[in-house]
């Protein structure tokens, strides 16, 4: 027989009367020498197995596990629920079957205990499919009770604290996630059968660099040296174009020390991947493509509904300069200006910029403002200034714009892309120029990488490069207004 373990959690919080009940529960299964936190189980059938498959396996015995959801007693006989990874199964207990000592032990049963359960598939006579209990197993005792059934835990923010209640009591959540399991894995395909070979490269970065990002600071005790977490894996994944790799591709964590918001957390999920001998063309060609894949694999359509609207992901998506948006919206022309007249016409339109913000700076603001609110249906924003765009290649007609794009689907930016890059005169440059601003107190600049440089100057073909939020398109596929809706833990600020 098992000891009883000791529980800290007494000290530390006044349990409530029903779970001292369960306490009690507890206590006397051990006294009765049953292990409320049982062993391992061979389960013999899922419960959508036996719903799906009942005209071949009524009547035959089946072994099964998962949690008890409900309880309805009536005299000498008990219906359960029991619900496991696939679905919900009826269980009944009758004191024939079970005898009195067994039928007995169900007094000691709650909500929310995990159980192994040995019967005989059958339809009962009002027509339900389930299982007659030969004998069960206590497989771990739940000694805090559920949110009541009738109304779910519906408290958000604990909802996203206690993300295991949630995937308990709430089946639509275990859905959204399962989704983004696949579309992980379709775009993982995807990628593969175009000849993109998946990388991994390191999450511990000597210079913060990729991306224009507040990164995450820590410290090697044995080296005695700060390292940042990885705000982008680019750097790195264009060396290996150096190094001869044609098609390389990354999914995996990033993290940036920056506000959370409905469309922001700490650290997200993004896959960069990158295509020697190709430019911003190919990229957002592939990016289209891929929305539309995912839609088809999904839903068998690239016309999806978010949030009521209806959303049509079909390429070719409209390509449209970023001037020429802000133009169109605002009723600005910001064309050619300098700092000082793109901030002057920023003041007369009442936005609020810093001081010394530069021309690109007024023109993000601009786009921010007049522009995402309207970007609903499926468009690439094209030609974004240099200032902002450190890694991207110069337009050949325009060479204070970049032939770098952003798409946007409802109102949202769900990747970045752009043709690298590859001379490393203009790349040492540009980084002297972002080192400036981060003297001036822009602590997303860009940091000097010399050994990026380095790796320039030994030669990196032409090439198209892109960023995929995975967090923002699974909130798209499923229907999912905040990121935390998509993310298993998201980042909470704890409670005292």
């Amino acid at each position: 027989m098992n000891e009883q373990p000791m529980d800290n959690t007494e000290n530390r919080e006044e349990l409530n009367e029903l779970m001292r009940v369960r306490r009690d529960k507890l206590k006397d299964l051990f006294d009765l020498g049953i292990d409320p936190f049982g062993e391992k189980f061979e389960r013999t059938h899922t419960a959508q197995e036996i719903i799906d498959r009942f005209d071949e396996l009524e009547e035959q015995d089946t072994k099964i596990c998962g949690r008890i959801m409900s309880m309805r007693t009536h005299g000498k006989a008990s219906f359960a629920d029991l619900v496991d990874h696939t679905g919900r199964i009826q269980l009944y207990f009758r004191v024939n079957t079970l005898g009195e000592e067994g039928y007995a032990l169900l007094q000691k049963l709650d909500i929310g205990d995990i159980l192994g359960v040995t019967g005989k598939i059958f339809r009962t006579r009002r027509g339900e499919i389930s299982v007659e209990v030969q004998d069960f197993k206590f497989l771990s005792k739940s000694l805090r009770p559920l949110p009541e059934k009738w109304h779910g835990l519906k408290d958000v923010d604990l909802r996203y604290r206690q993300r295991y209640v949630d995937l308990i009591v709430n089946p639509g959540v275990r859905e959204v996630f399962e989704t983004r399991s696949r579309i992980i894995q379709i775009l993982r395909n995807f990628l593969s059968e175009r000849g993109y070979i998946e990388v991994e490269t390191p999450m511990l970065h000597v210079i913060a660099g990729g991306a224009s990002a507040r990164p995450f600071t820590t410290h090697h005790n044995a080296l005695d040296m700060d390292l940042y977490l990885r705000i982008a894996p680019e750097l790195y994944l264009k060396r290996l174009l150096v190094g001869g790799f044609d098609r390389v591709f990354e999914l995996g964590k990033m993290f940036r020390n920056e506000g959370i918001s409905t469309k922001h957390n700490p650290e997200f999920t993004m896959c960069e991947l990158y295509m020697a001998y190709g430019d911003a063309s190919d990229m957002m060609k592939i990016t289209e493509e891929i929305y539309a894949h995912v839609a088809m694999e999904l839903v068998g359509s690239t016309k999806i509904v978010f949030q009521g609207q209806e959303i049509d992901l079909t390429p070719p998506w409209p390509r449209k300069p970023m001037l020429e948006a802000i133009k169109e919206y605002s009723g600005v022309d910001l064309t050619g200006l300098n700092d000082e007249q793109a901030r002057q016409l920023a003041k007369e339109k009442g936005l609020e910029i810093e001081p010394n913000a530069t021309y690109a700076h007024v023109l993000d603001e601009f786009f921010d403002v007049y522009v995402e609110p309207h970007l609903i249906q499926p468009v690439f924003i094209t030609d974004h200034p240099v200032e902002v765009s450190p890694l991207a290649k110069r337009k050949k007609d325009n060479p204070r714009l970049t032939d770098r794009f952003e798409p946007f689907i409802v109102t949202w930016e769900v990747a970045n892309g752009f043709t690298e890059l590859n001379d490393p005169v203009d790349q040492e440059q540009r980084f002297r120029q972002q080192m400036a601003q981060r003297e001036k107190g822009d602590d997303e600049a860009h940091m000097m990488d010399e050994d990026y440089i380095r790796a320039l100057e030994h030669g990196m073909p032409p090439a198209g490069g892109l960023g995929l939020g995975i967090d923002r398109m699974v909130m798209l596929f499923t229907d999912s207004p905040s990121i935390r809706d998509v993310l298993l833990f998201p980042h909470m600020r704890p409670r005292s």
